[in-house]
């Protein structure tokens, strides 16, 4: 193992390579290195024509991350399991079809990590099927100059599945916390364990490169071996970066309650407003179930845990996050993937083992866009692809799904006052579309495997069923016809319909402890 400098590291990386980063958004990403790659591009045209893989999104929106491969000739591919922190450089020559750009399932990817260390003919799975991911539709490419088929569908023990062929990697770019003088790699002040490990046993397979990127270096043998997370031997080089360059996730630079080394009171985390977003987590959390394993995703999901907490019964709840966290209160904003009070953090594609393998008893995740036949898109909108994160793998086989977001999107306004609703201002865009973008969840798959799945929005809850979306509540003040029929793309089947408790739009709730216990 050599310790070398950034701009040391970047002049390493030659053109055509191809680059696995680990990270997921800030989290676990060697910025400084990143930064002299874009760097030595800017000075000298090289290195050019690079191809990136990554497991989820990288960046923060803005200056970090994939923005410094966002030069015309930098980079010819990009492949990923998120676009949403990417920034709008690369997306916009995503979007002008200068970049080939695909999207695959988070957790696939995870797992391809360890088919390319392992050297096998790559991954075989059923995750993606009848999505986006699958070659019947898209195969995950999202725009035009993705002319290469990256999945394929196969026959295997008469069953239909996708295989993922295993890239060569020739660099790996990975971060740590502390290495030792021979390169044994801590994770000690990292939120997430992610695929550090496994994406550097994949370059070495293939006869690449392992840069790490770390806060500082100290003498062999002072780490106790069961911190080191990545052995020295996997490693060749090894950079300390300035704190700056080296957050724990895309709002904080370090916060030693995120990667469990201090705990912190449940009551001191801050409750949510009473608005739209939290009376939508409060209905979603009646359909929570004690001691059920249970994944929340981004947005108004990542809510439930506050509901949760502000009723008094965090203790109930088994949480998971795909990112390898479990237990503890999930982190919101920028912090997402992270969580407080965490009882195990454990590496993403062990993680995402257990989800495929049917361990989540429920997960609620977000809604941007649903149609008559219950497929959901969270993926690509106005033709600007976002991406599907651990979404496909999770949705694919979680026994019940929690699908929670606003009717309309766009400019709504609403009023949560007196136990009741008031439509104040109509979203621009509707969200209950007779046909959907992009397919990142197949309603039709999910009854034909019995799955559970509902749809909550502030102002009515829909249940999927083999007919099709079936209207079961609307909220107090709101009119069937006019707040929520006239507001939609098709006709959901309407049969009994109830008024939501009105108890969750009142400032005080306290029905959720009374709700688990009878379950």
């Amino acid at each position: 193992m050599q310790v070398i400098s950034a701009d040391g590291a970047a002049a390493l990386v030659r053109d055509e390579s191809t680059i696995f980063l680990g990270g997921l958004a800030m989290m676990g990403l060697a910025e400084e290195v990143l930064i002299a790659l874009e760097r030595r591009f800017l000075a000298e045209g090289h290195p050019r024509n690079l191809t990136t893989w990554a497991c989820g999104a990288i960046g923060n929106g803005g200056t970090g991350g994939m923005v410094h491969f966002a030069h015309k000739g930098m980079i010819r591919r990009t492949v990923a399991g998120h676009f949403g922190q990417t920034g709008k450089e690369l997306m916009g020559m995503i979007f002008a079809n200068e970049v080939e750009a695909y999207n695959f399932p988070q957790g696939s990817l995870s797992h391809l990590t360890r088919h390319m260390a392992a050297r096998t003919p790559g991954l075989l799975t059923k995750v993606g099927l009848g999505t986006f991911v699958d070659p019947r539709q898209q195969g995950g490419k999202l725009n035009p100059s993705a002319a290469e088929d990256l999945v394929h569908l196969t026959e295997f023990a008469g069953e239909e599945w996708l295989h993922y062929p295993c890239p060569r990697i020739d660099v790996a770019i990975i971060r740590g916390t502390v290495a030792d003088e021979k390169g044994n790699l801590t994770l000690d002040k990292e939120g997430v364990h992610l695929e550090q490990l496994q994406i550097a046993q994949a370059a070495r397979a293939c006869g690449g490169i392992v840069i790490a990127q770390v806060e500082q270096v100290v003498q062999e043998g002072s780490l106790h071996p069961k911190r080191v997370k990545v052995p020295g031997y996997l490693i060749d080089y090894v950079v300390t970066a300035k704190p700056e360059s080296h957050m724990q996730s895309i709002s904080t630079g370090f916060n030693p309650a995120l990667c469990g080394d201090v705990r912190v009171p449940v009551r001191s985390l801050a409750p949510m407003p009473l608005d739209e977003r939290k009376v939508i987590a409060r209905r979603a959390a009646l359909e929570l179930v004690p001691g059920a394993i249970t994944n929340l995703g981004i947005g108004i999901p990542a809510g439930i845990p506050s509901i949760a907490a502000e009723e008094g019964v965090s203790d109930l709840l088994t949480l998971s996050i795909e990112s390898g966290v479990n237990g503890g209160i999930p982190a919101q904003g920028g912090d997402f993937a992270l969580a407080y009070n965490a009882e195990s953090i454990i590496d993403q594609s062990a993680q995402f083992d257990f989800y495929d393998g049917g361990g989540l008893d429920a997960s609620f995740l977000g809604l941007a866009q649903t149609d008559v036949h219950g497929n959901v898109n969270v993926s690509m909108f106005n033709g600007r692809p976002v991406g599907c994160g651990g979404f496909i793998n999770i949705t694919r086989s979680t026994r019940k799904l929690v699908f929670c977001g606003t009717f309309t999107a766009g400019g709504l306004d609403v009023a949560v006052e007196d136990g009741r609703l008031r439509i104040a201002q109509e979203g621009r865009s509707r969200k209950f579309i007779e046909r959907v973008e992009q397919i990142t969840f197949n309603g039709h798959d999910a009854v034909q495997r019995g799955q559970d799945v509902l749809f909550v929005t502030e102002r009515a809850v829909f249940r999927l069923t083999a007919d099709g979306l079936e209207l079961t509540e609307i909220a107090p003040g709101v009119d069937l016809e006019r707040d929520v029929l006239a507001h939609m793309g098709f006709a959901p089947i309407v049969r009994d319909v109830r008024t939501m408790d009105a108890r969750l739009f009142m400032p005080v709730w306290g029905g959720l402890a009374q709700a688990l216990a009878a379950r």
